[in-house]
């Protein structure tokens, strides 16, 4: 089965055709991961997996909403979580969303250096504060939980140590969503029994070289491919709004990176997220 393991459709983005873009989900076999990234997001997450029986929901404060961050107009209107301070009284939200049964996921939750309008240290110590405390409701829950990390320009790995550190320290499953560090790397997470997520990026040519490479080597039962839809269009649809059925031109790259079959590496990564998340075929 195709399996979108991490969208948006959640976002602002899709507030004018969201029901021709699910009706196109609806027309094949295909379920999709539908993330939150804030308290409105995981809100509107759960809202829709509760109308529509192809999508489901993880819910969790993004690690840039726990600062004062660019706003993003795909994403929602008012950030409720950064625009009041009270990052407590929206996790404690989050914490009850946990318990809906559409919750298949903790997330998307992690570091992230890139963005922040303020990298102070106590930033980065809020970002880290957060990541535990989501990683201790996956816990609670028994729930996987879908991981973000991206580093600084100037040293995008760093972030990944950083996590991994955190990581090696817990039991506990789940994936790296939209997996950009190199292969080293990756083993490390392999190690550690987690899911490497790839999305349109691993299309977009030369640049990609080294991500290439990371899909080709980590085993196919142990990749889920995704959107991250409204971002990230694979090739040929780059630079316009993505949504879930592109996740096949993924997989469609992913079988030429590993000489496979098309049909074998959207049935593996498909029962790789049933089996992630605990959902029913």
């Amino acid at each position: 089965m195709l399996i979108d393991s991490h969208a948006h459709l959640n976002f602002e983005a899709f507030n004018h055709d969201l029901d021709e873009v699910i009706g196109r989900v609806r027309q094949r076999p295909m379920k999709v991961i539908n993330v939150g990234s804030q308290l409105s997001t995981s809100r509107r997450a759960v809202e829709l997996a509760e109308q529509f029986d192809c999508l489901s929901a993880a819910v969790g404060i993004h690690p840039t909403h726990l600062a004062e961050c660019r706003r993003d107009t795909q994403e929602t209107a008012a950030s409720d979580d950064s625009a009041v301070n009270d990052w407590e009284r929206a996790f404690e939200q989050i914490i009850a969303l946990a318990g809906q049964p559409q919750v298949v996921a903790i997330g998307e939750t992690g570091l992230d250096y890139f963005q922040l309008v303020d990298n102070s240290v106590t930033v980065r110590a809020r970002q880290r504060e957060y990541f535990l405390r989501h990683l201790a409701l996956a816990q609670a829950k028994q729930l996987p939980v879908i991981f973000h990390c991206r580093g600084q320009a100037d040293n995008p790995l760093a972030a990944y140590d950083e996590m991994l550190d955190v990581l090696a320290q817990q039991s506990i499953r789940g994936v790296i969503h939209c997996f950009g560090a190199d292969w080293p790397m990756a083993e490390k997470f392999l190690a550690l029994g987690f899911y490497l997520g790839f999305t349109g990026i691993i299309t977009f040519g030369k640049k990609t070289a080294d991500l290439e490479l990371v899909a080709k080597n980590t085993p196919l039962d142990r990749i889920l491919i995704e959107t991250d839809c409204p971002y990230l269009a694979p090739e040929p649809h780059r630079g316009q709004r993505n949504e879930p059925i592109y996740v096949e031109l993924v997989a469609r790259k992913i079988a030429e990176l590993k000489n496979l079959p098309v049909s074998q590496v959207i049935e593996q990564t498909g029962n790789n997220a049933l089996n992630l998340f605990n959902i029913a075929r």
